[in-house]
């Protein structure tokens, strides 16, 4: 990728649309920070391996590719939470990574996590941890959002120290609340400002 220009990377999955809101948040608040911003997805899997998708979405961010993810200056990276676990077209992308496991492309890189679950217990935290190990495995600098970002003592819904959450309802109908949005931004500047600090 001919990119000198630093930026971050907010890699992500979405299956009805939650994570996608949370994912421009997060851009919002790493461009309050004038640092550039790469909103990227991934493409869905299937069991039928002679299936596959056609290689630009019909709508949404552009598939990421691995280019993008070795040249970026920091990560955030989004899920919806299955089973408390991260989405498997995602898994399946970060499994390819290897490549830039051996090179140690991302040692010392600042990398965070978001998620969204239809209920308030419904493994908002497991899931980023599981998207947490191998980011961890890759070298890079995890980072979460302190407790003085006042939403997260504040929340009624989604917000962890471990990252930014949402709850999205049982028929994923719920709109990002005040607390979740600002949770959001509040991540995407912190990333941006630590990958700052360490250009």
């Amino acid at each position: 990728m001919a990119n000198t220009e630093p930026y971050i990377l907010i890699l992500y999955y979405s299956r009805h649309g939650a994570v996608e809101q949370m994912a421009k948040q997060i851009a919002l608040g790493v461009q309050l920070t004038g640092m550039k911003v790469l909103l990227r997805t991934v493409a869905d899997i299937s069991s039928n391996c002679e299936a596959s998708a056609p290689q630009i979405p019909e709508h949404g961010d552009i598939y990421c590719t691995l280019a993008e993810l070795e040249n970026c200056s920091g990560l955030i990276v989004g899920s919806p939470s299955y089973f408390g676990n991260m989405a498997s077209p995602l898994k399946y992308f970060i499994d390819n990574s290897s490549t830039l496991w051996m090179s140690g492309a991302l040692i010392d890189k600042p990398a965070a996590l978001f998620c969204s679950s239809s209920s308030l217990h419904g493994g908002q935290e497991t899931t980023l941890m599981s998207m947490m190990i191998p980011l961890l495995h890759h070298g890079m600098v995890f980072t979460g959002i302190p407790y003085s970002a006042t939403p997260l003592l504040n929340t009624t819904s989604g917000g962890t120290p471990y990252g930014a959450t949402h709850v999205a309802g049982k028929d994923n109908t719920n709109e990002l609340d005040a607390n979740e949005t600002s949770l959001c931004k509040t991540l995407g500047q912190r990333v941006a400002n630590i990958a700052k600090k360490l250009l």
